[in-house]
């Protein structure tokens, strides 16, 4: 079998078997197809160490960040075991395959202050009443105040919401459900939004949807307007034009911590399946804590 049956026949098992996201099973196709590139589409049972090895030396030589060597080491890795129990191969060439340290890169983080004068501002834009000023009130009001990615938060229909409990029933990786809280502002601007906006922005379709969000035309809001929203109005604030909606997710994690909620809820807030990826925020915390005393402390 080449590489090229090889890595559809594992993308089809990772979406249909294993359940994993589609942006998930995108990603490991993209990469295994590159490493297919590298080889020439080469027979699986042909590609060893080497190959391997070499693919990852281009791709630094290349210029490729640690964090992408990274990944495809460990889209090459889940690959060949897959081959490997599947009888495609007699031996995994990428047991051996080990992937570059990663260095430790602290995620974007907007100040409490900052997104309270942002989500400020656009409550006055959208108390005048125009829709999209409402709509984009309440989207960065929920994922700021849910900490929901914006995958979840797009998917989101109508019935999802409830609005007198103040909790979002969303789907997240894996096709695991779980209910997650906000607060009154986002319940203000979320109701505001259901009872002047939406039903505007709804009459612009030819056809009726469920969906929460809805874009400019009526139908399902898209991820790219979010980043464009996100980055139009948080981006100043994080000093980037490149941030995007999971700035909010970190910002709601890292401002939970600073006020002493519990790790393990704030893993389950955010729909993390291992404690260790929650931890990023704990480091986060710790920083701004340890540059709140060097400016303030007078033996810092």
């Amino acid at each position: 079998m080449r590489m090229t049956q090889a890595i559809e026949a594992f993308a089809d098992q990772l979406e249909k078997v294993r359940r994993l996201s589609p942006a998930t099973v995108r990603a490991y196709r993209n990469d295994l197809r590159d490493l297919q590139r590298s080889t020439g589409d080469a027979e699986l049972v042909e590609v060893d160490l080497e190959h391997l090895r070499e693919w990852l030396w281009q791709a630094t030589k290349r210029g490729d960040e640690r964090s992408t060597l990274a990944r495809r080491t460990s889209a090459a890795r889940a690959f060949f075991r897959w081959a490997h129990e599947e009888g495609l191969i007699d031996a995994d060439p990428g047991l051996r395959l080990v992937a570059p340290k990663r260095g430790r890169t602290l995620p974007q983080v907007a100040t409490a202050d900052a997104l309270r004068d942002v989500l400020d501002g656009l409550e006055r834009a959208a108390a005048e009443g125009e829709p999209v000023a409402l709509r984009d009130h309440a989207v960065l009001e929920l994922l700021y105040g849910s900490g929901v990615r914006v995958s979840e938060l797009c998917g989101l229909d109508v019935d999802d919401l409830d609005l007198d409990r103040g909790t979002a029933r969303v789907l997240g990786k894996g096709a695991k459900e779980r209910v997650v809280p906000f607060g009154v502002p986002a319940r203000r601007a979320v109701g505001a939004y259901l009872t002047r906006s939406r039903p505007v922005l709804a009459a612009r379709a030819a056809t009726s949807s469920a969906s929460l969000f809805l874009g400019v035309r009526g139908g399902r809001l898209g991820a790219r307007a979010v980043y464009d929203l996100v980055a139009r109005e948080v981006g100043p604030v994080v000093g980037s034009s490149a941030v995007g909606p999971h700035a909010l997710r970190h910002s709601a994690a890292t401002h939970l911590l600073d006020g002493g909620a519990d790790l393990r809820a704030v893993q389950e807030l955010l729909g993390h399946a291992s404690l260790g990826t929650t931890q990023i925020y704990t480091h986060v915390s710790s920083e701004r804590l340890a540059a709140a005393y060097r400016l303030a402390h007078p033996r810092a």
